[in-house]
């Protein structure tokens, strides 16, 4: 038996409509498969707080193999994971197509299928993900509402810790005054016709982070393709699932993936490409939604026509060339590559992209920021996801640059509020700037 190989990775479809997808023996008999062999590996020893748990709960029990394990202990890995992907995509050598056919993330995933469907999940953090809920009803009243959640709040944070289970020193995103749709109307943009890639087609998929939280990446994003002659519309029919992926809420994400797909199907059918700015949105229209979904024709056709927004501009510069006009950006960037940008298996498009800027040093961190979108936000997670992103912060520190931007606006927020902890952080025009697209547009003056 070969201990890896050179083959690329394959994900099996996930077959949550199987009765055997959530038998708790089942999962758990696979559980203890895969765990038994990730303790005779440990590559992933360093990735983030499931392994180290895993590898404590083994080493501390009677026997110092997983045999002595108490099967309801299992239930503290599973808890930790925040389905990065990255011990699939990068660490282990055991992924499909090798035998032994490991695909840790989706197995947690299942796991948390299980406990969705015995009603034990967290309904605190289940309430924080209804984003299309929450989402309009907070910009209503966002002043309020931002008021109440920002850390230096010491008459509400503690409240807020009590009764929604959020840390109180947890960073949480503003809600924007008004949502990207609504501003996107108002705010036209001019298309520069002589730009060498005016003959694409695209449309903007926002987000909910996009919609509620910060239209203003999205705005960038069209304005970016205005610049190199693309008319793009703005849409957002619903949240894309994330969130409520990470509860084990499968079924959900499904109707999602089939009620979106089905609203962009004119746009897809018409051969327009479809651009994501965040990247855990772009990984589920691309690779998580055809899993779910891999005999709907919709959903297939749709992450075929999807790129993540750095991926898409990195093709402009390649197959057409960027419009002329970028000017450099004093101080430098830091760009962090954010895990479910790389699990697109796309390469570092966000460094290729930033280096189009003109004399403007880059460093790079490619290294979980420990986030973990809701995850990292729980009063019981909160300083494991400070721990895990302790190596991003000090390398970020180190660097020192005007800018610091990544692929996922929420890690972009836990490295600053990293830095800020250990008596640093950005000054200026940098902290208005969450992703690299924006720095494509402040180069280009927009």
């Amino acid at each position: 038996m070969r201990e890896g190989g050179l083959k690329a990775p394959v994900r099996h479809p996930i077959a949550w409509r199987d009765v055997d997808f959530t038998d708790e023996g089942k999962v758990f008999d696979e559980l203890e498969r895969v765990f038994d062999l990730c303790h005779g590996c440990r590559r992933c020893f360093n990735l983030c707080e499931s392994f180290p748990r895993l590898f404590d709960l083994i080493d501390h029990s009677e026997t110092g193999e997983l045999d002595s394990v108490k099967k309801a202990d299992y239930w503290s890995v599973v808890d930790a994971c925040t389905l990065c992907d990255m011990c699939f995509m990068v660490k282990c050598p055991y992924v499909p197509p090798h035998e032994w056919d490991l695909d840790f993330p989706h197995l947690m995933l299942r796991a948390r299928a299980v406990q969705f469907k015995n009603g034990e999940t967290n309904p605190k953090q289940d309430r924080l993900t209804e984003m299309d809920t929450n989402g309009p009803l907070a910009v209503k009243v966002s002043g309020l509402v931002n008021w109440a959640s920002h850390t230096g709040n010491a008459l509400t944070r503690p409240i807020i810790e009590a009764t929604q289970g959020i840390h109180r020193d947890a960073d949480l995103p503003d809600f924007a005054k008004q949502t990207c749709q609504t501003r996107a109307q108002s705010e036209p943009v001019v298309i520069n016709e002589q730009a060498p890639a005016q003959q694409r087609k695209a449309v903007i998929y926002a987000s909910c982070f996009g919609e509620y939280n910060d239209p203003e990446i999205v705005l960038d994003t069209r304005a970016v393709l205005a610049k190199n002659g693309i008319q793009a519309e703005i849409v957002y029919p619903e949240c894309c699932g994330m969130p409520q992926l990470e509860q084990g809420d499968v079924g959900r994400v499904a109707k999602k993936a089939r009620t979106v797909a089905v609203a962009l199907k004119s746009w897809v059918d018409q051969g327009y490409d479809v651009v994501v700015p965040v990247s855990s949105c772009a990984l589920m229209l691309k690779f998580e939604w055809p899993l779910l979904e891999p005999d709907d024709e919709n959903v297939t056709a749709l992450a075929a026509a999807t790129y993540d927004v750095t991926e898409y501009m990195v093709d402009i510069a390649t197959s057409e060339g960027l419009a002329d006009g970028l000017s450099p950006l004093v101080g430098g960037i830091t760009v962090h590559i954010a895990c479910h940008a790389r699990a697109q298996n796309m390469g570092r498009q966000a460094q290729k992209l930033l280096k189009r800027i003109p004399d403007t040093k880059i460093k790079v961190i490619e290294r979980c920021s420990g986030h973990g979108g809701s995850w990292g936000i729980m009063k019981e997670n909160y300083e494991s996801a400070i721990k895990v992103g302790g190596p991003v912060f000090r390398q970020a520190m180190t660097a020192d640059s005007a800018y610091l931007v990544s692929e996922c606006p929420l890690a972009r927020d836990h490295i600053l509020q990293g830095l800020e902890r250990q008596g640093s952080g950005l000054e200026g025009a940098g902290k208005a700037f969450r992703h690299p697209v924006q720095l494509l547009a402040r180069a280009y003056g927009l």
